[in-house]
């Protein structure tokens, strides 16, 4: 089985590693700065020199692209690689997108002859790594069940949960809530310093309440460490909240907190904070009130 991955960042990189270790699978990988590229070559990984070059012959083709104009680019632009892909092959985008770019995808996919799910994950770096993603996979059950092996080795769960764009559907509500949830947390736990609460003891106590996120426990080690390196970066929060935003817009359904959310990462990345994990936004916070 020939396998494609294109698009090596924080977590395509790791999802693609994870592909490394069927020996029944050979792995192509592209992404379009050369250091990730790389250091899969050296695990055993083939290199292309394009996403076009990536995918000749490949069975399943996977992306891992920041957002839709990327993805728009790099699969239908003058080097678009779905042009160069074998016909019947499976093409599988695990980027984030709204749910009618995602149906654009399917529909230009099937009209080239090639079949197509989406299959965007959740968790962030630390389970990508250790292949224990939720893949929400929106798609036909057969072209998934073809793909199932490859996305066991990167995944600990799969949800189909509909057709083509359903999948995009069911992380913009995943990412709704975790956006508005480390929000949430953030402002309670600096008002509780407010009040005389150490930091250390409102993280140590906070994320173990039965009304917070448990993914809270890992954000509160982050927090009281000071350690924002990316495990989601901050500016990609940022882009989802505007996908969320539009899909919202395009289904008539308002979002007030969810806008309310998008405005104060628009406003925490534009102050610089983007690139780090979007926990950050507790620093940013706390800086606004400082200010």
């Amino acid at each position: 089985m020939k396998v494609a991955f294109i698009g090596l960042g924080i977590m395509g990189s790791r999802m693609a590693r994870n592909l490394l270790n069927d020996p029944s699978l050979t792995v192509t990988v592209f992404n379009r700065s050369d250091e990730p590229v790389r250091a899969l070559e050296k695990a055993g990984a083939q290199r292309a020199d394009s996403a076009a070059e990536a995918v000749a012959n490949a069975d399943v083709v996977y992306t891992m692209l920041a957002s839709p104009e990327v993805v728009e680019e790099v699969a239908f632009g003058k080097q678009g690689f779905v042009a160069a892909m074998a016909p019947n092959a499976l093409w599988v985008n695990c980027s984030t997108v709204n749910p009618s770019f995602t149906r654009y995808c399917a529909d230009r996919a099937n009209t080239a002859g090639i079949r197509f799910i989406d299959g965007p994950v959740a968790g962030t770096r630390m389970p990508a790594e250790t292949g224990e993603l939720t893949f929400l996979l929106g798609g036909e059950a057969a072209d998934i069940d073809s793909a199932r092996s490859q996305l066991e080795q990167m995944g600990s769960k799969i949800l189909h949960v509909g057709p083509a764009g359903q999948g995009s559907a069911f992380k913009m509500l995943v990412n709704a809530l975790l956006a508005q949830s480390m929000l949430a947390y953030s402002e309670t736990a600096l008002l509780g310093e407010k009040l005389g609460f150490s930091r250390e003891f409102l993280m140590d106590t906070l994320p173990e309440l039965p009304v917070s996120a448990p993914f809270l426990k890992g954000k509160a080690q982050l927090i009281r460490d000071r350690d924002y390196e990316a495990q989601f970066p901050l500016e990609l929060m940022h882009k989802d909240l505007h996908l969320l935003d539009l899909t919202a817009y395009e289904e008539n359904q308002p979002l007030f907190l969810a806008s309310l959310a998008k405005a104060v990462y628009g406003r925490a990345t534009a102050h610089g904070r983007g690139r780090d994990d979007f926990a950050a936004i507790y620093d940013f916070l706390d800086g606004q009130q400082s200010g």
